[in-house]
């Protein structure tokens, strides 16, 4: 998995990657701890209300990002709005008021909205081999596992020696850091397109997105990876030290054990997928999340609970590590980063459903009705996602342009099907505006 390293563009770019995750991590920590230095016993009340700001910036900013990421240079949008989220961090530590809180959260939140789909886009420009593309998404889930467990010691540390606020110069830091490692490289310039409205490019990749059978059923599968993800998130806490009557320190040992599982299956992935399709390596994964969520409808000690969120962990990692190979395939390269915003925005509004369901579920009827309720939900992403991703005839089909000229360009790709139109992959373009049905 590492080998893909010695590619130094990609090489630079997943520590630019690595260190933005570090520093907004450290900025996490000092968020939950500026609340509490401002509103006390409702900052609880506060980091929801961030949190939703989150979902809701990455919902509406991506798709509008994604148009705009079609036509400017990729490098120089990565480092402004780098920038932009270095700036913000910088206004954190002096914020009084709550309200300051929320708009300085929504701009940085909304930047990274528009980061987090150029970056993925640009990766497999600069990495087109499907295999090493397949390493670095690996190693790229592997990054945000060990961020999860590395930016909160790393704070423990630091908060030692120094305050709170300063925590936030560590996220400045990383942010100017990943810019200066993004301007070292030299990135694939935006394909030449057609001419497009704002509209056209802000819908388009939704309207290619929701269009292509395989992603349909990735946007399934992201129901059932929230689902399972937010019942760890919102309510391991509440397991651990209101129902066990835990420490702090085994919520932090049963997260841990979530996310080394992660990190298994991201490192035994590459090769899984040298060997096996994307579609049942998915629906596998997705699998072990219903098992593990009808699991923790009935934990009644911590020795249960290590092993199967470790389970959940292997399965979240399987079920959505490889999406970004389906996003690959399912576009042309000028669309890709529409695409990929579409992606961004359409799977954290699965977040934005079981975010809210898990916690209120939790609060209301106890653990083990939300556990169950989300496997059902779960469940139900994994059939939607079998019935509306094909086992076969998903990527090469035959079908024919009944209103193309019998000299058109276009006719001589693929292969002709005895007189019933040519055989080809397919992805949805101005040739193909919907997904063609077999002939």
């Amino acid at each position: 998995m590492l080998e893909v390293l010695g590619n130094r563009t990609y090489r630079h770019l997943f520590a630019a990657q690595v260190i933005a995750l570090v520093g907004t991590g450290l900025a996490t920590v000092a968020l939950g701890l500026l609340a509490y230095d401002i509103a006390g016993s409702e900052a609880g009340a506060v980091l929801g209300t961030a949190l939703a700001i989150k979902m809701i910036a990455y919902v509406t900013v991506a798709p509008v990002a994604g148009a705009f990421a079609e036509v400017l240079p990729r490098r120089r949008l990565l480092v402004a709005l780098d920038l932009v989220r270095a700036t913000v961090a910088l206004f954190l530590p002096f914020v009084t008021e709550v309200w300051q809180v929320y708009v300085l959260i929504f701009v940085l939140q909304s930047s990274s909205a528009a980061f987090t789909p150029t970056f993925q886009a640009t990766i497999p420009d600069v990495l087109p081999d499907e295999k090493d593309y397949t390493r670095a998404l690996s190693l790229s889930r592997l990054a945000y596992d060990l961020e999860s467990l590395v930016s909160p010691a790393l704070a423990a540390l630091l908060l030692t020696v120094i305050s709170f606020h300063s925590l936030f110069g560590g996220t400045v830091v990383g942010f100017l850091a990943s810019a200066a490692l993004v301007v070292s490289v030299v990135l694939p310039s935006p394909t030449a397109t057609i001419r497009r409205s704002i509209f056209e490019r802000t819908t388009r990749g939704l309207r290619i997105y929701l269009a292509t059978p395989r992603l349909r059923g990735l946007l399934a599968i992201c129901l059932a990876v929230s689902a399972a993800g937010s019942m760890v998130i919102v309510n391991t806490v509440v397991l651990v030290q209101s129902v066990l009557h835990l420490s702090q320190e085994d919520t932090a040992l049963a997260l841990a054990s979530f996310g080394a599982g992660s990190m298994l299956a991201a490192l035994m992935l590459p090769r899984l997928l040298d060997k096996l399709a994307d579609r049942p390596v998915m629906l596998a994964g997705t699998g072990l999340l219903i098992l593990g969520l009808i699991g923790a409808s009935t934990i009644e000690s911590f020795a249960a609970l290590l092993p199967l969120w470790f389970v959940i962990g292997i399965g979240y990692s399987i079920a959505q590590t490889p999406s970004g190979r389906l996003l690959r395939r399912s576009a042309h390269a000028e669309d890709r980063p529409a695409l990929f915003a579409a992606h961004f925005a359409l799977s954290h509004a699965a977040w934005l459903i079981t975010y809210p369901l898990a916690g209120w579920l939790g609060a209301k009827v106890g653990l083990p009705i939300t556990a169950t309720i989300l496997a059902v939900v779960a469940a139900a992403g994994f059939l939607a996602a079998w019935r509306l991703w094909p086992a076969v005839g998903d990527d090469k089909q035959p079908h024919v342009h009944a209103d193309f000229p019998d000299n058109h360009p276009h006719l001589t790709e693929g292969t002709d099907q005895n007189g019933f139109g040519h055989t080809h992959a397919v992805v949805i373009d101005e040739f193909h505006p919907k997904w063609p049905r077999e002939h």
